[in-house]
């Protein structure tokens, strides 16, 4: 199978609601998931709709970070509005940006209720996993 088929499968993966799909032609192996694995696979693994990790900074403080390697886009296209920016309230579950990672769009969504304090990155800056995204202060995690 060549790159620009499997580039149109994910994409087909993406819009459906299928949740996971494994293909097994000879030579050829793919597993893709919308599920989180905590356990680790030595399959070609691809993840949408990651929960990003949160790391505390301080009291009611907390640090929304990159939970993969990628383009990471703060407005769903150029000409549009940024998912947030800094004094927007966000809710448990809000998308807060995109990260661009092998052609694959991922929305990065909030694990915590607050305000963003600072938005740590710039559109279309290239992050690493665990850098952090933007600082939010209000509510602790529920």
């Amino acid at each position: 199978m060549d790159f620009e088929k499997i580039q149109q499968l994910i994409q087909m993966f993406e819009s459906s609601n299928t949740r996971e799909l494994k293909i097994d032609d000879n030579n050829f192996h793919i597993y893709l998931t919308k599920n989180i694995s905590k356990e680790p696979t030595h399959d070609i693994k691809f993840e949408s709709n990651k929960t990003q990790q949160v790391s505390e900074v301080k009291e009611n403080r907390k640090t929304i970070t990159a939970p993969l390697v990628g383009t990471v886009y703060l407005a769903s296209s150029p000409t549009s509005k940024p998912y947030v920016q800094v004094g927007s309230h966000i809710d448990k579950g809000d998308t807060v940006c995109v990260i661009e990672a092998m052609k694959l769009m991922t929305e990065i969504k909030s694990e915590v209720t607050g305000t963003i304090e600072k938005v740590n990155v710039e559109n279309g800056e290239l992050v690493e996993v665990g850098q952090p995204l933007f600082s939010v202060s209000g509510e602790k995690e529920s």
